[in-house]
């Protein structure tokens, strides 16, 4: 017998290679084995059907706050189960097909859809869906207007805001209707002056202020978005306060001054209520009956709110404090109250080492004259002293020694306080 070659019908063998790389090519394509493929969904994405199946007895449904997630097992081709995704199912709980309504929590089937795949081919893990019925209710709240952290332009402050509507009517499980605290709709005023409307969103805040923007799915608001309109005030500055009283001190005394503090503020107002101030001199008054001096030989101080003076169309400006403390000077007949300069005050005894610092920039001395004529006091014929001997570091309530032309004498003791501190050493800090 003739021995072959390996060489011998080479062309053969190459198309024999070739026909059975098509074969096994042919085989895969038509053999498309059927296999399995699980995809999770998140439970909050299950949609509740027939939701008006509970609705005609005053009854809403609800899901846990954190509800397990469902898998969706697919059985198909490999090539269709390869092209299948989350987007592609819609997972679903029918109402209408739960195990009891009067059971805590209602169990609910939960069916899976997939387009090209029959229902056979379609399993859910869980298979049910776990709700919970609550009553319905229904609750108006006021809308809350704000601008949030935004400030307005220069010389502006945002006088009145207004929603339109007013107040929204929210329906929803009464669980979470109670847990509503309030109702906003913010608007940005960055760096604006003109007056505008503008159309929001409407937030809902919880007793703890924390938005209720997870359960929103559960409510149903009337109004969802309301027109907010804005209206900017301009800032009139140095607006002053003077205080008022009534009554009259004790027999022999008299009122020496009235102060207050702060003495000015800014407002902001209409063009209308600003022009209305400054032909009042541009001045608020504050006190009067709140302020009697009937009888008293010494000085009245009592705080006050500015909220309670304010020109309507007016309001203070934001960081303004709506207190102001005044302050009624009761003296004896023939004595004044006198602000002596601190850098007339001569000082004794300071340290080398040590450099002094006075808190104000006057210091309050009250005088009597024997004769009763005070209007001839001049203070700059006053000579005071403080004496720092053996004093240290730190800030004081030190006496002023007073001396006073002949004829005047003090009401009360003078004190004055400072800061005492170290000389900084220019060579030491550069070093």
């Amino acid at each position: 017998m003739k021995k072959r070659k390996l060489t011998d019908n080479i062309p053969l063998k190459i198309m024999s290679i070739l026909v059975g790389i098509l074969i096994w090519v042919l085989v895969v394509n038509v053999d498309n084995p059927i296999d399995q493929k699980n995809i999770t969904i998140q439970g909050d994405n299950v949609e509740l059907l027939n939701k008006a199946y509970v609705d005609s007895a005053n009854m809403m449904c609800m899901q846990d706050d954190d509800p397990d997630p469902v898998r969706v097992t697919i059985t198909a081709e490999r090539k269709t189960l390869s092209r299948i995704t989350a987007s592609d199912i819609t997972v679903t709980a029918d109402l209408q097909q739960a195990v009891s309504l009067d059971t805590d929590p209602v169990m609910v089937p939960i069916t899976a859809s997939c387009p090209g795949i029959a229902p056979g081919n379609i399993k859910v893990t869980p298979q049910y869906l776990s709700v919970h019925l609550e009553e319905k209710a229904t609750q108006e709240f006021l809308v809350n207007v704000n601008y949030g952290d935004s400030k307005p332009g220069k010389g502006y402050e945002v006088g009145t805001q207004t929603a339109s509507p007013e107040k929204v009517k929210i329906t929803g499980p009464k669980s979470l209707i109670n847990k509503i605290d309030k109702v906003y709709a913010t608007v940005s005023v960055e760096g604006k002056t003109k007056d505008f409307t503008e159309e929001v969103n409407l937030t809902i805040t919880d007793k703890n202020q924390d938005a209720l923007s997870g359960r929103m799915a559960y409510l149903t608001i009337d109004n969802s978005k309301v027109l907010v309109t804005t209206k900017f005030w301009k800032i009139q500055t140095e607006v002053k306060i003077s205080g008022e009283y009534v009554g009259e001190p004790a027999a022999g005394y008299r009122v020496d001054s009235v102060t207050t503090v702060p003495d000015t503020i800014s407002l902001a107002g209409t063009e209308q209520a600003l022009e209305t101030l400054r032909q009042n001199d541009n001045t608020l008054w504050i006190g009067g009956e709140s302020i009697d001096i009937s009888g008293e030989k010494s000085d009245i101080e009592k705080k006050l709110s500015l909220k309670d003076v304010l020109p309507e169309g007016t309001k203070l400006t934001s960081g303004t404090s709506e207190d102001v403390w005044v302050k009624v000077t009761i003296l004896p007949e023939g004595s004044h109250s006198y602000g002596l300069p601190s850098n007339e005050v001569k000082v004794e005894n300071l340290p080398e080492d040590l450099q002094l610092a006075f808190g104000t920039d006057k210091i309050e001395i009250r005088i009597k004259a024997a004769d009763g004529e005070i209007e001839d006091f001049n203070v700059n014929d006053v000579k005071a002293t403080v004496d720092l001997e053996g004093m240290t570091v730190g800030s004081f309530q030190i006496p002023v020694k007073v001396e006073l032309p002949e004829g005047y004498e003090l009401l009360d003791d003078v004190s004055a306080d400072v800061t005492l501190s170290e000389i900084s050493n220019a060579e030491e800090n550069n070093g």
